[in-house]
Protein backbone atom coordinates (compact mmCIF):
# COMPACT_ATOMS: atom_id res chain seq x y z
CA UNK A 1 0.00 0.00 0.00
CA UNK A 2 2.66 2.53 1.06
CA UNK A 3 4.99 1.29 -1.69
CA UNK A 4 2.38 1.97 -4.40
CA UNK A 5 1.54 5.33 -2.84
CA UNK A 6 5.25 6.24 -2.82
CA UNK A 7 5.75 5.31 -6.48
CA UNK A 8 2.60 7.04 -7.73
CA UNK A 9 2.21 10.12 -5.54
CA UNK A 10 4.89 10.82 -2.92
CA UNK A 11 7.89 10.56 -5.27
CA UNK A 12 6.41 13.13 -7.68
CA UNK A 13 5.55 15.52 -4.84
CA UNK A 14 9.11 15.28 -3.46
CA UNK A 15 10.50 15.89 -6.96
CA UNK A 16 8.53 19.12 -7.22
CA UNK A 17 9.39 20.28 -3.67
CA UNK A 18 13.12 19.58 -4.03
CA UNK A 19 13.20 20.87 -7.65
CA UNK A 20 15.60 18.18 -8.81
CA UNK A 21 16.55 17.83 -12.49
CA UNK A 22 15.72 14.13 -12.72
CA UNK A 23 13.00 12.21 -10.87
CA UNK A 24 15.52 9.41 -10.26
CA UNK A 25 17.60 11.73 -8.05
CA UNK A 26 14.76 12.05 -5.53
CA UNK A 27 15.77 10.48 -2.18
CA UNK A 28 14.29 7.05 -1.47
CA UNK A 29 14.24 4.65 1.46
CA UNK A 30 16.83 1.98 0.61
CA UNK A 31 16.49 -0.41 3.56
CA UNK A 32 15.41 -0.79 7.16
CA UNK A 33 17.75 -2.53 9.61
CA UNK A 34 16.29 -3.90 12.86
CA UNK A 35 18.70 -4.81 15.70
CA UNK A 36 17.79 -6.77 18.80
CA UNK A 37 20.56 -6.78 21.46
CA UNK A 38 20.98 -9.97 23.49
CA UNK A 39 23.41 -9.35 26.37
CA UNK A 40 22.41 -12.53 28.24
CA UNK A 41 22.17 -14.89 25.25
CA UNK A 42 25.46 -16.64 26.03
CA UNK A 43 24.02 -17.97 29.31
CA UNK A 44 20.68 -19.21 28.02
CA UNK A 45 19.91 -20.82 24.68
CA UNK A 46 16.17 -20.47 25.44
CA UNK A 47 16.41 -16.65 25.56
CA UNK A 48 18.12 -16.68 22.17
CA UNK A 49 15.36 -18.83 20.63
CA UNK A 50 12.59 -16.66 22.17
CA UNK A 51 14.24 -13.48 20.90
CA UNK A 52 14.61 -14.95 17.43
CA UNK A 53 10.92 -15.92 17.22
CA UNK A 54 9.90 -12.45 18.47
CA UNK A 55 12.05 -10.70 15.86
CA UNK A 56 10.74 -13.00 13.12
CA UNK A 57 7.18 -12.10 14.16
CA UNK A 58 7.98 -8.37 14.13
CA UNK A 59 9.81 -8.31 10.80
CA UNK A 60 8.32 -11.23 8.87
CA UNK A 61 11.83 -12.41 8.00
CA UNK A 62 14.39 -14.74 9.57
CA UNK A 63 16.92 -12.97 11.77
CA UNK A 64 20.70 -13.29 11.46
CA UNK A 65 22.74 -13.93 14.59
CA UNK A 66 25.68 -11.56 15.12
CA UNK A 67 28.58 -12.94 17.14
CA UNK A 68 31.57 -11.32 18.86
CA UNK A 69 34.53 -10.99 16.48
CA UNK A 70 37.15 -11.03 19.22
CA UNK A 71 37.41 -11.60 22.96
CA UNK A 72 37.17 -8.66 25.34
CA UNK A 73 38.02 -9.37 28.98
CA UNK A 74 36.57 -6.09 30.31
CA UNK A 75 33.11 -7.06 29.08
CA UNK A 76 33.44 -10.77 29.92
CA UNK A 77 33.08 -11.49 26.23
CA UNK A 78 34.67 -14.33 24.28
CA UNK A 79 35.11 -14.69 20.58
CA UNK A 80 32.02 -16.29 19.03
CA UNK A 81 29.59 -15.34 21.82
CA UNK A 82 26.16 -14.27 20.52
CA UNK A 83 25.63 -10.50 20.78
CA UNK A 84 22.56 -9.53 18.77
CA UNK A 85 20.01 -10.48 16.15
CA UNK A 86 19.76 -8.43 12.97
CA UNK A 87 17.23 -8.20 10.13
CA UNK A 88 17.59 -6.14 6.95
CA UNK A 89 14.32 -5.37 5.14
CA UNK A 90 14.08 -4.21 1.55
CA UNK A 91 11.29 -3.79 -1.01
CA UNK A 92 7.71 -4.70 -0.13
CA UNK A 93 8.55 -6.01 3.37
CA UNK A 94 10.36 -2.77 4.15
CA UNK A 95 7.38 -0.61 3.16
CA UNK A 96 4.96 -2.88 5.06
CA UNK A 97 7.12 -2.64 8.20
CA UNK A 98 7.51 1.15 7.88
CA UNK A 99 3.75 1.59 7.49
CA UNK A 100 3.11 -0.59 10.57
CA UNK A 101 5.80 1.29 12.54
CA UNK A 102 4.47 4.76 11.69
CA UNK A 103 0.74 4.01 12.00
CA UNK A 104 0.49 1.37 14.75
CA UNK A 105 3.61 1.14 16.91
CA UNK A 106 4.70 4.77 17.39
CA UNK A 107 1.23 6.09 18.34
CA UNK A 108 1.03 3.36 21.02
CA UNK A 109 4.12 4.69 22.84
CA UNK A 110 3.38 6.34 26.14
CA UNK A 111 3.46 10.17 26.10
CA UNK A 112 4.28 10.15 22.39
CA UNK A 113 4.44 13.61 20.85
CA UNK A 114 6.59 12.83 17.84
CA UNK A 115 10.17 11.80 17.16
CA UNK A 116 13.18 14.07 17.45
CA UNK A 117 14.66 15.40 14.23
CA UNK A 118 18.15 15.19 15.81
CA UNK A 119 18.42 11.41 15.34
CA UNK A 120 19.92 11.60 11.86
CA UNK A 121 23.50 10.38 11.52
CA UNK A 122 26.14 11.80 9.15
CA UNK A 123 24.84 9.71 6.24
CA UNK A 124 21.29 11.12 6.67
CA UNK A 125 19.98 7.81 8.03
CA UNK A 126 17.39 7.97 10.83
CA UNK A 127 17.92 5.86 13.97
CA UNK A 128 15.35 5.22 16.67
CA UNK A 129 15.04 2.91 19.66
CA UNK A 130 11.80 1.47 20.98
CA UNK A 131 12.45 0.48 24.59
CA UNK A 132 9.81 -2.26 24.73
CA UNK A 133 9.13 -4.90 22.07
CA UNK A 134 5.56 -5.45 23.32
CA UNK A 135 4.36 -2.33 21.47
CA UNK A 136 4.44 -4.39 18.27
CA UNK A 137 1.05 -6.05 17.69
CA UNK A 138 2.57 -9.42 16.61
CA UNK A 139 4.16 -10.06 20.00
CA UNK A 140 2.20 -12.44 22.23
CA UNK A 141 2.33 -10.89 25.70
CA UNK A 142 1.91 -14.27 27.43
CA UNK A 143 5.11 -15.62 25.86
CA UNK A 144 7.33 -12.59 26.63
CA UNK A 145 9.91 -13.53 29.25
CA UNK A 146 12.11 -10.45 29.06
CA UNK A 147 11.57 -6.87 27.89
CA UNK A 148 14.05 -5.91 25.18
CA UNK A 149 14.68 -2.75 23.19
CA UNK A 150 14.45 -2.73 19.40
CA UNK A 151 16.84 -0.47 17.48
CA UNK A 152 15.62 0.55 14.02
CA UNK A 153 17.69 2.29 11.32
CA UNK A 154 15.95 3.82 8.30
CA UNK A 155 18.61 4.04 5.56
CA UNK A 156 18.04 6.67 2.86
CA UNK A 157 19.74 7.25 -0.49
CA UNK A 158 20.62 10.88 0.21
CA UNK A 159 23.38 12.50 2.23
CA UNK A 160 21.38 15.63 3.03
CA UNK A 161 19.58 15.57 6.39
CA UNK A 162 16.92 18.03 5.24
CA UNK A 163 16.11 15.89 2.17
CA UNK A 164 15.96 12.76 4.33
CA UNK A 165 13.67 14.49 6.83
CA UNK A 166 11.39 15.60 3.99
CA UNK A 167 11.29 12.03 2.64
CA UNK A 168 10.48 10.45 6.00
CA UNK A 169 7.81 13.02 6.86
CA UNK A 170 6.24 12.42 3.41
CA UNK A 171 6.17 8.69 4.20
CA UNK A 172 4.40 9.44 7.49
CA UNK A 173 7.08 9.60 10.19
CA UNK A 174 5.72 11.89 12.91
CA UNK A 175 8.35 14.48 13.89
CA UNK A 176 8.05 16.77 16.92
CA UNK A 177 6.70 20.24 16.25
CA UNK A 178 9.47 22.78 16.81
Amino acid sequence: MLQQQFKQKIKKELWQKLSKNNINTVPVLKKVVINYRLPSAKESKELLINAETELMAISGQKARLCRAKKSEANFKLRQGDPLALKVTLRGRRMFDFVEKLFNLVLPRLRDFRGLSSNSFDDGANYNLVIKDQTYFPEINLDKVKKIRSVQISLVTSTSSKSDAKMLLSALGLPFKKE
